[in-house]
Protein backbone atom coordinates (compact mmCIF):
# COMPACT_ATOMS: atom_id res chain seq x y z
CA UNK A 1 0.00 0.00 0.00
CA UNK A 2 2.92 2.18 0.97
CA UNK A 3 4.41 1.91 -2.88
CA UNK A 4 0.84 2.78 -4.49
CA UNK A 5 0.84 6.11 -2.23
CA UNK A 6 3.99 7.13 -2.88
CA UNK A 7 3.90 6.37 -6.64
CA UNK A 8 0.64 8.11 -6.67
CA UNK A 9 1.91 11.20 -5.07
CA UNK A 10 4.70 11.28 -7.28
CA UNK A 11 2.29 10.75 -10.46
CA UNK A 12 0.02 13.21 -9.23
CA UNK A 13 2.66 15.90 -8.79
CA UNK A 14 3.89 15.94 -12.10
CA UNK A 15 0.09 15.56 -13.32
CA UNK A 16 -0.44 18.42 -11.19
CA UNK A 17 2.94 20.52 -12.79
CA UNK A 18 1.22 20.15 -16.58
CA UNK A 19 -1.75 21.24 -15.55
CA UNK A 20 -0.04 24.49 -14.27
CA UNK A 21 2.28 25.07 -17.39
CA UNK A 22 -1.31 24.40 -19.35
CA UNK A 23 -2.76 27.41 -17.21
CA UNK A 24 -0.59 29.55 -18.95
CA UNK A 25 -3.02 29.81 -21.58
CA UNK A 26 -5.91 31.57 -19.20
CA UNK A 27 -3.95 35.05 -19.15
CA UNK A 28 -4.42 35.17 -22.98
CA UNK A 29 -8.08 36.22 -23.10
CA UNK A 30 -8.34 38.02 -26.67
CA UNK A 31 -6.80 36.92 -29.95
CA UNK A 32 -3.06 36.27 -29.78
CA UNK A 33 -1.12 38.55 -32.33
CA UNK A 34 0.20 36.35 -35.51
CA UNK A 35 3.90 36.78 -34.54
CA UNK A 36 2.79 35.36 -31.13
CA UNK A 37 1.65 32.53 -32.42
CA UNK A 38 4.45 31.32 -34.26
CA UNK A 39 6.76 31.94 -31.48
CA UNK A 40 4.05 29.79 -29.05
CA UNK A 41 4.71 27.02 -32.08
CA UNK A 42 8.38 27.51 -32.00
CA UNK A 43 8.09 27.16 -28.17
CA UNK A 44 6.36 24.11 -27.89
CA UNK A 45 8.64 22.50 -30.98
CA UNK A 46 11.92 23.20 -29.33
CA UNK A 47 10.21 21.88 -26.21
CA UNK A 48 9.69 18.40 -27.68
CA UNK A 49 12.71 18.31 -29.78
CA UNK A 50 14.97 18.31 -26.42
CA UNK A 51 12.48 16.35 -24.23
CA UNK A 52 12.47 13.53 -27.17
CA UNK A 53 16.44 13.57 -26.72
CA UNK A 54 16.79 14.12 -23.16
CA UNK A 55 14.37 12.98 -21.30
CA UNK A 56 13.49 9.54 -23.63
CA UNK A 57 16.17 8.85 -26.43
CA UNK A 58 19.23 9.08 -23.69
CA UNK A 59 17.49 7.39 -21.41
CA UNK A 60 16.31 4.59 -23.47
CA UNK A 61 19.52 4.31 -24.77
CA UNK A 62 20.98 4.04 -20.65
CA UNK A 63 18.47 1.91 -19.70
CA UNK A 64 19.31 -0.55 -22.45
CA UNK A 65 22.88 -0.52 -21.82
CA UNK A 66 22.21 -1.34 -17.97
CA UNK A 67 20.35 -4.65 -18.97
CA UNK A 68 23.17 -5.74 -21.39
CA UNK A 69 21.25 -5.25 -24.48
CA UNK A 70 22.92 -3.08 -27.49
CA UNK A 71 22.01 0.75 -26.69
CA UNK A 72 21.30 1.75 -30.28
CA UNK A 73 18.57 -1.01 -31.30
CA UNK A 74 15.77 -0.27 -28.79
CA UNK A 75 16.54 3.40 -29.73
CA UNK A 76 16.62 3.25 -33.36
CA UNK A 77 13.60 0.26 -33.36
CA UNK A 78 11.64 2.36 -30.61
CA UNK A 79 11.89 5.57 -32.51
CA UNK A 80 11.17 4.46 -35.34
CA UNK A 81 7.70 2.63 -34.87
CA UNK A 82 6.54 5.76 -32.93
CA UNK A 83 7.29 7.93 -36.58
CA UNK A 84 5.32 5.61 -38.89
CA UNK A 85 2.51 5.34 -35.78
CA UNK A 86 2.00 8.86 -35.70
CA UNK A 87 2.48 8.96 -39.53
CA UNK A 88 -0.33 6.31 -39.85
CA UNK A 89 -2.27 8.02 -37.11
CA UNK A 90 -2.21 11.32 -39.45
CA UNK A 91 -3.25 9.51 -42.65
CA UNK A 92 -6.49 8.10 -40.95
CA UNK A 93 -7.13 11.27 -39.00
CA UNK A 94 -9.13 13.30 -42.20
CA UNK A 95 -10.91 9.91 -42.71
CA UNK A 96 -12.49 9.16 -39.10
CA UNK A 97 -13.00 12.97 -38.95
CA UNK A 98 -14.72 13.84 -42.47
CA UNK A 99 -17.07 15.71 -41.33
CA UNK A 100 -14.79 18.17 -39.58
CA UNK A 101 -14.69 21.78 -41.10
CA UNK A 102 -11.28 22.07 -40.26
CA UNK A 103 -9.67 19.03 -41.35
CA UNK A 104 -6.34 20.47 -41.20
CA UNK A 105 -6.62 22.27 -37.97
CA UNK A 106 -8.32 19.35 -36.05
CA UNK A 107 -5.57 16.78 -37.74
CA UNK A 108 -2.99 19.36 -36.01
CA UNK A 109 -4.54 19.60 -32.97
CA UNK A 110 -4.82 15.82 -32.51
CA UNK A 111 -1.66 14.90 -33.63
CA UNK A 112 -0.24 17.50 -31.22
CA UNK A 113 -2.12 16.54 -27.90
CA UNK A 114 -1.44 12.60 -28.88
CA UNK A 115 2.30 12.96 -29.43
CA UNK A 116 2.55 14.84 -25.83
CA UNK A 117 0.16 12.51 -23.91
CA UNK A 118 2.89 9.19 -25.66
CA UNK A 119 5.23 11.18 -24.09
CA UNK A 120 3.87 11.43 -20.94
CA UNK A 121 3.40 7.40 -20.77
CA UNK A 122 6.78 6.27 -20.36
CA UNK A 123 7.07 8.87 -17.84
CA UNK A 124 4.47 7.66 -15.55
CA UNK A 125 5.57 4.51 -16.06
CA UNK A 126 9.60 5.57 -14.76
CA UNK A 127 8.36 7.11 -11.86
CA UNK A 128 6.10 4.03 -10.76
CA UNK A 129 8.81 1.37 -11.62
CA UNK A 130 11.09 3.61 -9.44
CA UNK A 131 8.50 3.52 -6.63
CA UNK A 132 7.57 -0.08 -7.33
CA UNK A 133 11.66 -0.94 -6.56
CA UNK A 134 12.31 1.36 -3.83
CA UNK A 135 8.85 -0.32 -2.28
CA UNK A 136 10.12 -3.84 -2.87
CA UNK A 137 14.34 -3.54 -2.03
CA UNK A 138 12.59 -1.33 1.29
CA UNK A 139 15.67 0.99 0.56
CA UNK A 140 15.16 4.79 1.71
CA UNK A 141 17.91 5.74 -0.64
CA UNK A 142 16.19 4.16 -3.38
CA UNK A 143 12.98 5.92 -2.31
CA UNK A 144 14.74 9.20 -2.14
CA UNK A 145 16.17 8.71 -5.92
CA UNK A 146 12.28 8.07 -7.23
CA UNK A 147 11.18 11.03 -5.00
CA UNK A 148 13.64 13.13 -7.09
CA UNK A 149 12.96 11.70 -10.00
CA UNK A 150 9.35 13.02 -9.78
CA UNK A 151 10.40 16.25 -8.72
CA UNK A 152 12.27 16.57 -11.93
CA UNK A 153 9.87 15.27 -14.04
CA UNK A 154 7.20 17.28 -12.70
CA UNK A 155 9.03 20.31 -13.09
CA UNK A 156 10.03 19.39 -16.81
CA UNK A 157 6.38 19.07 -17.43
CA UNK A 158 5.54 22.89 -16.28
CA UNK A 159 6.67 24.03 -20.18
CA UNK A 160 5.10 20.87 -21.73
CA UNK A 161 1.57 21.80 -20.50
CA UNK A 162 2.10 25.13 -21.82
CA UNK A 163 3.35 23.74 -24.87
CA UNK A 164 0.10 22.12 -25.59
CA UNK A 165 -2.36 24.68 -24.40
CA UNK A 166 -0.86 27.67 -26.29
CA UNK A 167 -0.57 25.94 -30.10
CA UNK A 168 -4.64 24.79 -28.95
CA UNK A 169 -5.34 28.37 -27.96
CA UNK A 170 -4.13 29.88 -31.28
CA UNK A 171 -6.05 26.85 -33.54
CA UNK A 172 -8.90 28.69 -31.90
CA UNK A 173 -9.64 26.93 -28.68
CA UNK A 174 -11.00 29.10 -26.00
CA UNK A 175 -9.06 29.39 -23.01
CA UNK A 176 -10.52 26.95 -21.07
CA UNK A 177 -10.67 23.98 -23.25
CA UNK A 178 -7.07 24.92 -24.35
CA UNK A 179 -6.23 24.46 -20.66
CA UNK A 180 -8.54 21.57 -20.12
CA UNK A 181 -6.61 19.37 -23.14
CA UNK A 182 -3.07 20.37 -21.64
CA UNK A 183 -4.26 19.12 -18.16
CA UNK A 184 -5.65 16.03 -19.71
CA UNK A 185 -2.51 15.09 -21.61
CA UNK A 186 -0.82 15.17 -17.34
CA UNK A 187 -3.30 12.56 -16.00
CA UNK A 188 -1.75 9.57 -17.66
CA UNK A 189 1.23 10.13 -16.09
CA UNK A 190 -0.98 9.08 -12.79
CA UNK A 191 -2.72 6.29 -14.87
CA UNK A 192 0.45 4.87 -16.25
CA UNK A 193 2.47 5.08 -13.44
CA UNK A 194 0.20 2.98 -10.89
CA UNK A 195 -0.41 0.66 -13.97
CA UNK A 196 3.68 -0.07 -13.74
CA UNK A 197 3.88 -0.29 -9.87
CA UNK A 198 1.51 -3.17 -10.31
CA UNK A 199 3.29 -4.75 -13.85
CA UNK A 200 7.09 -3.72 -12.65
CA UNK A 201 8.45 -7.60 -13.76
CA UNK A 202 6.45 -7.23 -17.22
CA UNK A 203 7.15 -3.39 -18.16
CA UNK A 204 10.49 -2.83 -17.16
CA UNK A 205 12.53 -4.65 -20.17
CA UNK A 206 10.45 -3.09 -22.61
CA UNK A 207 10.84 0.61 -21.17
CA UNK A 208 13.77 1.88 -23.58
CA UNK A 209 11.33 0.88 -26.65
CA UNK A 210 8.68 2.87 -25.01
CA UNK A 211 10.45 5.28 -24.73
CA UNK A 212 11.49 5.85 -27.63
CA UNK A 213 8.72 5.30 -29.43
CA UNK A 214 7.13 7.94 -27.71
CA UNK A 215 10.41 10.38 -28.64
CA UNK A 216 9.46 9.66 -32.92
CA UNK A 217 6.25 9.99 -32.39
CA UNK A 218 7.35 13.90 -31.04
CA UNK A 219 9.96 14.61 -33.37
CA UNK A 220 6.85 13.49 -36.32
CA UNK A 221 4.63 16.07 -35.37
CA UNK A 222 7.32 18.92 -34.50
CA UNK A 223 8.74 18.01 -38.09
CA UNK A 224 5.57 17.96 -39.69
CA UNK A 225 3.21 20.43 -38.41
CA UNK A 226 4.99 22.80 -35.52
CA UNK A 227 7.62 23.99 -37.49
CA UNK A 228 6.56 24.31 -40.82
CA UNK A 229 3.60 26.38 -39.33
CA UNK A 230 5.93 28.31 -37.12
CA UNK A 231 7.40 29.72 -39.99
CA UNK A 232 4.51 30.31 -41.50
CA UNK A 233 4.32 34.56 -42.87
CA UNK A 234 7.10 37.30 -43.58
CA UNK A 235 8.99 37.21 -40.59
CA UNK A 236 10.06 33.62 -40.19
CA UNK A 237 12.75 34.27 -37.53
CA UNK A 238 10.31 34.85 -35.00
CA UNK A 239 9.47 30.89 -35.24
CA UNK A 240 13.46 30.01 -35.01
CA UNK A 241 13.63 32.53 -32.29
CA UNK A 242 10.56 30.00 -30.10
CA UNK A 243 11.93 27.07 -31.27
CA UNK A 244 15.86 28.12 -29.91
CA UNK A 245 13.97 29.30 -26.41
CA UNK A 246 12.04 26.22 -25.79
CA UNK A 247 14.71 23.85 -26.63
CA UNK A 248 17.40 25.79 -24.61
CA UNK A 249 14.95 25.91 -21.60
CA UNK A 250 13.88 22.37 -21.64
CA UNK A 251 17.97 21.20 -22.26
CA UNK A 252 18.79 22.89 -18.81
CA UNK A 253 15.98 21.81 -17.22
CA UNK A 254 16.38 18.38 -18.10
CA UNK A 255 20.08 17.88 -17.66
CA UNK A 256 19.74 20.23 -14.42
CA UNK A 257 16.85 17.95 -13.13
CA UNK A 258 18.03 14.58 -14.99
Amino acid sequence: MDTFFWAGAGTGFTCLMTALGAAVVLFFRREIHRNVQRLFLGFAAGVMIAASVWSLLLPAIEAAQRSGSIGWIPAAGGFSLGIVFLMGVDSILPVLFSHHTRKDSFSRTALLVLAVTLHNIPEGMAVGLSFAMAGQMQDPMLLASAAALALGIGIQNFPEGAAISLPLRQEGFSPCRAFWYGSLSGVVELLFGLLAVCMADFLQPIMPWLLSFAAGAMIYVVVQELIPEAHLGERSNIGTLGVTLGFVLMMVLDVALG
